[in-house]
């Protein structure tokens, strides 16, 4: 191939996000108005984004709130938008669900409540339960976060604390009718982990709760301890007549975004192979996998049938890492995954990768990702730069900044969570 690897992998990264863009995605799943008012509220890192669509789109008045990250506004005429802090709630995103949680009381079976969720909402729309404090709240989602707990399991708990997800919102907004329209940053694209879920039956329970919790060695604060033992006002379960009015529609999923890659790949002339779209665990753990897999593709003897994958070729995955800190560096998991990749492949001269966050911050930083190649680690060498010990203290973010490989989009207004990207060229040009 003619093209740089890395404005090549920049470029399939660029063609899935416009295939899940709100702009692009929402339109075609707006309901038809009601007889009587449409309430737009939202939460997500794509929430803004969404909001927008819907007034380019909608016909007849409508009015709302929507919560996004700090940073991820856009600028809507009718819908408030309210930017608030991720992943560690805090008052603002407090008040915002409180004013969400309001607009959807008392309204008639003639009502529409439109909500627009995606990545990022459960902890953008933090409503603590009777009892508990935002700060308890906080002290919770920092302890899952460092744990390496599934985006599954910490939304579970963050049902079981709220007052306004796991069903809770549909439940309030009944008897109105209410469409969810969801980009999905889950794997398995369940409704009930998207967001936590705030307009569906929620499966789990406290007991579920308070399990995740003590698999990870958690001592939550004492108000938490004594609200998830008690176990009072369970969250709204299958079934629940409140519900009977409440459709859901995936709007954009992971798997779309890695085959507009994979479309764009064909159209340059490689051979795309999509491994899955909800590949999860260590972010470390699954760049060994990946790396094995990349290594064989190298060796052409990576097989489709009966035949070597056709090289040059590139690897698609997404899914949802995480990192078990355990250092005092800074980075997010796909800085991370980047990092071991770039370990585990130590200078293999035919593959290059890409691993992002599809929103355009990986984990708590100002990057989405990161890049290496088969200089990665002569480059690190050279400049003094020991990327195998960086790893062992979770400081991708060092390694990269120092190499300038840091992948910066700015916020993306979508979320499919991650995207990775690894490129095999063939032995001769």
């Amino acid at each position: 191939m003619t093209v740089d690897p890395r404005v090549f992998l920049r470029a399939l990264l660029d063609a899935a996000l416009a295939a899940v863009a709100p702009a692009r995605a929402l339109p075609a799943h707006l309901p038809e108005p009601p007889k009587g008012r449409t309430i737009v509220i939202g939460a997500g890192k794509a929430a803004a984004a969404m909001a927008q669509a819907v007034e380019a789109h909608w016909r007849g008045p409508l009015s709302g709130v929507v919560v996004t990250r700090y940073g991820h506004g856009a600028p809507c005429r009718a819908i408030e938008v309210v930017e608030a802090s991720h992943p560690v709630p805090d008052r603002a995103g407090a008040d915002a669900a409180r004013r969400i949680l309001d607009s959807v009381r008392d309204l008639t079976g003639d009502d529409l409540v439109l909500f627009l969720a995606s990545g990022g909402g459960s902890a953008l729309m933090a409503l603590p339960a009777p009892g508990l404090t935002l700060a308890d709240k906080q002290a919770v989602t920092r302890a899952l976060l460092r744990s390496g707990a599934t985006i599954g399991e910490i939304n579970c708990v963050r049902k079981h604390l709220s007052a306004i997800k796991g069903g809770r919102l549909a439940a309030a907004a009944h008897p109105a009718r209410i469409v969810t329209l969801a980009i999905s940053d889950v794997a398995g694209n369940d409704p009930a982990v998207i967001a936590s879920g705030a307009t569906v039956p929620d499966p789990t329970s406290f007991a579920d709760a308070r399990a995740i919790l003590a698999k990870y060695g958690i001592e939550p604060p004492a108000a938490v301890a004594r609200h998830l033992a008690a176990a009072e006002d369970e969250t709204p379960k299958p079934g629940d007549l409140r519900f009977a009015r409440a459709d859901y529609v995936l709007i954009a999923t992971p798997q779309q975004a890695l085959e507009a890659a994979a479309a764009a790949a064909s159209k340059a002339g490689v051979t795309p192979l999509i491994l899955s779209d909800a590949i999860e665990g260590e972010a470390r753990e699954a760049a060994l996998v990946h790396a094995g897999i990349a290594r064989q593709a190298a060796a052409s003897k990576l097989l489709v049938g009966d035949k070597a994958l056709p090289l040059p070729a590139v690897i698609l995955s997404g899914g949802e890492t995480t990192v078990t800190v355990r250092g005092p560096g800074r980075g997010g998991p796909n800085t991370e995954f980047i990092l071991a990749l770039a370990v585990a492949l130590r200078g293999h001269i035919r593959i290059h990768a890409l691993a992002v966050d599809t929103d355009g911050i990986d984990g708590t930083e100002d990057n989405a990702g990161a890049v290496c190649g088969p200089d990665t680690l002569a480059r690190a060498g050279a400049s003094g730069i020991d990327l195998a010990s960086l790893l062992a203290e979770n400081n991708s973010y060092a390694a990269f900044a120092a190499l300038g490989d840091l992948v910066v989009t700015g916020p993306t207004r979508t979320n499919v969570n991650d995207f990775r990207a690894i490129l095999i060229l063939p032995d001769k040009p």
